[in-house]
């Protein structure tokens, strides 16, 4: 199945210039979601991960600690500032969420220049994780942000331009 044909492509969103690849589509197309989780469980089988990761996700089931942006999670959270493009974000994560050794893969629905997967891979390690990969559904691989990243990446789809 070819997953590209189940993201919609949205000239100027969310601002004049940018091609925004929405994969809302995606998840309502049973089947091609199907594909997706089985690709993506099939990429990081081999790394033995204990946990995942989601960047700013939702709707995974069991072994899953979630990395949101500033302010989105309740309880007691570990924060990771990291430099952008434009400036600089924060992510966190809740502070008991990893345990100690733990193997984590982390998953995002796109990578960019990198820089939010790296900063969810240092935040792993500095709760005592081991990042042990990456994986994400699209890829714009013209950016090059898997060299931003310090460990393996796999992406199910990508936009060379």
């Amino acid at each position: 199945m070819d997953l590209k044909q189940h993201i919609r492509s949205i000239p100027d969103f969310p601002k004049p210039g940018i091609l925004f690849y929405d994969i809302s589509t995606l998840l309502a197309h049973p089947q091609a979601w199907r594909a997706t989780v089985e690709r993506l469980a099939e990429a990081v089988r081999p790394h033995r991960p204990d946990l995942l990761v989601g960047i700013e996700s939702r709707g995974f089931l069991g072994g899953f600690a979630m990395v949101r942006k500033k302010g989105k999670l309740p309880g007691k959270t570990v924060r990771y500032s990291y430099d952008l493009e434009y400036g600089t974000d924060t992510i966190e994560i809740q502070e008991d969420a990893i345990a100690p050794g733990q193997r984590v893969v982390v998953i995002d629905d796109l990578l960019a220049t990198g820089g939010t997967m790296q900063a969810a891979v240092e935040l792993v390690r500095r709760q005592g994780g081991t990042a042990v990969a990456g994986a994400c559904i699209i890829e714009l691989g013209f950016l090059e942000g898997r060299r931003r990243v310090e460990v393996p990446v796999t992406s199910m789809v990508t936009y060379d331009s």
